[in-house]
């Protein structure tokens, strides 16, 4: 059996299978690992524990070498990103209360402000060059919850102690020191990032009841869209005024996975928020599978609208126009460019 490959033929299926395995078990069985020890720690109860190990996981590859114009995008499209999100989260809890058209506050910024990284590098090395796959190295800041809890209390969305969110920070700045005090270290680290997924996926899955979750479907299915075209317009242009070719801008109009497991580490800081993180979770799982289907149609088309914007010009090599063989026993020509 192929297990492995049919779980990776679906958009995110190292996050959204085991996710919605554990939200069945938990809709129809809901007991049936709760038997103590080892096996009761892959219910919600072992969330928080895995959660921090995926933190320092993702914090390992955070590194400081990087060309600055590789820098000068990253933190442009970041920007444009995380901006478009904050302002339209923003926008749902004070002019609508918080729901908009069944989408929470907590569910548009958590789906709009987190890049899926292992998509846009694969995007970024099709379409692109190693240029545009650098600019993840600045991107890989929106991984996680930490960028939520901060945006939500800046602005007065959520009340979390500041013991929590440096809790929080606490395992990224741990992984990002060891990472780039050695190599070897993040490069452990950072390639077993996806073993702890499927884990993370599963003990958040228990955590959720479908019966209580089943309007949040379409809605889902609207942030995704919303995903693709709201952050990858401004994600463009961001690029494009910044140097860059679009193609960058483009591939960083997704949900991660890992923004699933978002709602629930704010509930957990937050209790607040515990209400309505079932639905929101629902909502940005459906946006990370609708984004990964259409995130790599706009990044195709932005790269043929490049390409199409390259056609015609030819470079100019050999101004002289003379054959290598040729002797030439005339005095070399200068050529101004």
């Amino acid at each position: 059996m192929r297990i492995y490959q049919a779980i990776n033929k679906v958009p995110g299926g190292m996050m959204v299978v085991p996710l919605f395995i554990g939200m069945l078990i938990n809709t129809f069985i809901p007991n049936a690992l709760k038997i103590g020890g080892f096996t009761q720690a892959l219910t919600n109860v072992g969330y928080p524990t895995i959660l921090g190990m995926y933190l320092f996981t993702v914090g390992t590859k955070m590194t400081l070498r990087a060309a600055p114009a590789m820098l000068k995008r990253g933190f442009g499209i970041l920007l444009a990103k995380v901006g478009i999100a904050v302002i339209l989260a923003l926008g749902v809890s004070h002019l609508f209360h918080g729901n908009l058209l069944g989408l929470t506050t907590l569910a548009v910024l958590a789906a709009m402000s987190d890049t899926n990284g292992g998509m846009f590098l694969a995007l970024t090395s099709t379409f692109g060059n190693k240029d545009d796959a650098g600019t993840y190295v600045v991107q890989s800041v929106e991984t996680g919850p930490c960028l939520t809890m901060l945006v939500l209390v800046g602005a007065g969305l959520a009340v979390i102690p500041w013991l929590t969110m440096v809790s929080v920070i606490a395992p990224i700045f741990a992984g990002a020191l060891l990472g780039n005090l050695d190599k070897e270290t993040r490069d452990f680290f950072g390639s077993h990032e996806p073993l702890i997924v499927p884990f993370m996926a599963f003990t958040l899955g228990q955590g959720i009841n479908l019966k209580a979750v089943t309007t949040a479907g379409l809605p889902g299915i609207l942030l995704g869209v919303a995903v693709v075209v709201i952050t990858g317009l401004v994600c463009i242009i961001a690029d494009r005024l910044l140097g860059g070719s679009g193609i960058a801008g483009a591939a960083a109009s997704s949900t991660a996975g890992n923004a699933a497991g978002t709602p629930q580490a704010v509930a957990l800081a937050d209790p607040s928020f515990a209400a309505i993180a079932p639905m929101a979770t629902i909502q940005v799982a459906a946006s990370v599978i609708v984004t990964a289907l259409l995130t790599p149609v706009l990044t195709a088309y932005i790269a043929r609208r490049v390409k199409k914007k390259l056609q015609g010009f030819v470079p100019v090599e050999n101004p002289l126009n003379y054959s290598p063989e040729e002797p030439i026993d005339r005095p070399q020509a200068t050529v101004n460019l």
